[in-house]
């Protein structure tokens, strides 16, 4: 079992059990939250016995092991994590001025198969666990030495198709006694799982939503994104403006720009209809190219297009 992955109320639990104080329970995530300690034997206001018996237990603190990174110029960096089964994946570091994010993965592979995603072709595996999720972003904060400020469920996987653990790690983040992330600073990007949307709406967290969109018609959607074929587009946009009006949080629409695919006058004009009268905003993203992939991405010129007329 894995420390990083209970609440305060679970391990409290777990130190009861093992005959201590409940109090020893906020000292281990002190340890491992605010100080960044993975060894039982380095907390040292915990008595030795103590320390002995979480090892006994088969507990461990950390749920991932950095296995690898790539840093870009700007101080982007991907991180490869490895976990207790091997498997494998990545979360990304974005650095700027005002805000420290972290893009991080909620499964292995993923079974929405998007035909433009890398991820979509390693299928799917498992999902992660609360803990698997939520120590992606905090190694990766110990790492660069830095307090993350911002986290985007929006690595490898579909968060809400990994509802529970994604929930969980998101209070874990948000937690006085985690990470201590405003929940205005947490996003969940989804691929359109309609009824975990409205599930979400309820959940009373002021978390962001973004709607990978990418296409404007049905037909358009479902050969991109298949899942459009159980929750069609119409469906979709409801549920993400009944989250908006509930929460009065401004939703994300997600739009990859596609060379000849999803950038033609027409698109662009549903684009900005879909996205008039109610509280979001569209994020134009320049497609990255997948390798042996039948997709490329729009001209900047196209581009540049598209955001002035969204714009305007």
């Amino acid at each position: 079992m894995q420390i990083i992955g209970l609440n305060r109320e679970e391990l409290e639990d777990l130190v009861l059990e093992l005959g201590e104080p409940r109090y020893r329970a906020r000292q281990i995530l002190d340890w491992v939250y605010k100080k960044g300690v993975d060894d039982f034997g380095q907390m040292s206001n915990l008595p030795v016995l103590f320390q002995q018996r979480l090892q006994a237990q088969g507990l461990v603190v950390s749920a991932v092991t950095p296995a690898g990174a790539a840093e870009t110029a700007d101080g982007t960096k991907k991180y490869l994590f490895r976990l207790s089964d091997g498997c494998g994946v990545e979360a990304v570091y974005i650095p700027e001025q005002k805000r420290k994010t972290v893009c991080f993965s909620t499964q292995v592979g993923c079974p929405v198969g998007c035909s433009f995603c890398a991820t979509g072709r390693q299928g799917f595996e498992r999902n992660l666990t609360a803990g698997e999720i939520v120590d992606q972003v905090r190694k990766i904060g110990l790492e660069k030495k830095t307090r993350i400020t911002h986290a985007v469920a929006m690595g490898q996987g579909e968060p809400l198709a990994n509802y529970a653990a994604t929930l969980k790690a998101l209070r874990l983040l948000n937690a006085d006694y985690g990470l201590q992330m405003a929940a205005r600073h947490l996003t969940v990007s989804t691929s359109g799982v309609v009824p975990a949307i409205y599930r979400l709406a309820d959940e009373q967290l002021q978390i962001n939503l973004a709607l990978s969109l990418h296409a404007t018609s049905d037909q358009l959607r479902s050969a991109l994104i298949p899942l459009n074929r159980t929750y069609p587009l119409a469906q979709v946009i409801r549920a993400c403006r009944d989250y908006a009006a509930k929460t009065n949080r401004r939703v994300t629409l997600e739009y990859i720009m596609l060379d000849g695919v999803n950038d033609g006058e027409d698109d662009l004009a549903r684009l900005a209809e879909l996205a008039t009268g109610w509280l979001c905003h569209v994020n134009l993203i320049p497609y990255n190219p997948v390798p042996g992939g039948a997709y490329r991405p729009s001209p900047p010129q196209t581009c540049q297009r598209f955001l002035g007329y969204l714009q305007e």
